[in-house]
């Protein structure tokens, strides 16, 4: 299929979403997919949400990023920022220490749960579906994710629409639609999660190396996108 299709299937895609899943919305993390998505729902599906959440530990180039959305796309569709609960942020710190995430795989996703599971809770609450920008060449952990899905964890179904996208279209589509996206982009940066936690990779790696690189391969997800068992 080509990209052209690709763009339409996604715009029609969209487009059923909004008007069969009301409310809905797009959980955006200002990757590059996300960006995309941005774009398509400002031009096709208006009346689908966006979120984002703001864990207290994103890298400046993130925040204006977050500023850039906000003024490309504020008059279309609205960003709105869900934030982690600061006395659990600070319960946290004073147990484990400001930077514990690194001394443990348990410590780190408790960070996670409490900057970005348990605010995507509150984003998600009051909606009949979300959004995603994941791709199943992102990690071996995405290889079998459909286009649409039941989320039981979070009660509602979850659609995936850049599913069978390349990271050479998503990056088709920003040159030639002009979307803003993440200048750490242009630095090797191409998963970008809070700056503790990402890094630049080499040439050759994998998309994900840069992600929580000091853990195993196998298992780099922030509990997002994990379902329970």
């Amino acid at each position: 299929m080509t990209l052209e299709a690709k763009i339409a299937a996604a715009a029609v895609l969209l487009e059923r979403i909004q008007d069969e899943f009301s409310p809905v919305t797009l959980a955006s993390s200002l990757g590059a997919e996300d960006m995309v998505l941005t774009d398509l729902v400002a031009k096709h599906a208006p009346g689908i949400s966006i979120f984002s959440l703001d864990t207290g530990r994103l890298n400046p180039e993130t925040y204006d990023l977050l500023a850039k959305v906000q003024e490309t796309y504020g008059g279309t569709v609205a960003m709105k920022v869900f934030y982690p609960q600061a006395e659990a942020i600070q319960q946290y710190v004073e147990a484990n220490g400001i930077n514990a995430f690194y001394n443990s795989v348990e410590l780190r996703k408790a960070c996670c749960g409490i900057r970005k599971v348990e605010p995507l809770k509150r984003a998600l609450a009051g909606n009949q579906a979300w959004i995603t920008g994941m791709r199943r060449s992102q990690a071996v952990t995405r290889a079998d994710m459909p286009v649409e899905e039941y989320d039981a964890d979070h009660g509602l179904t979850k659609f995936n629409p850049l599913a069978d996208w390349t990271e050479k279209e998503v990056w088709e589509y920003i040159r030639t639609q002009g979307v803003p996206y993440n200048a750490l982009h242009d630095k090797h940066y191409p998963s970008i999660g809070c700056a503790p936690c990402t890094r630049a990779i080499s040439v050759g790696e994998d998309v994900r190396a840069g992600r929580w690189w000091w853990e195993d391969e196998s298992g780099k997800e922030c509990g997002l996108h994990v379902k329970k068992i």
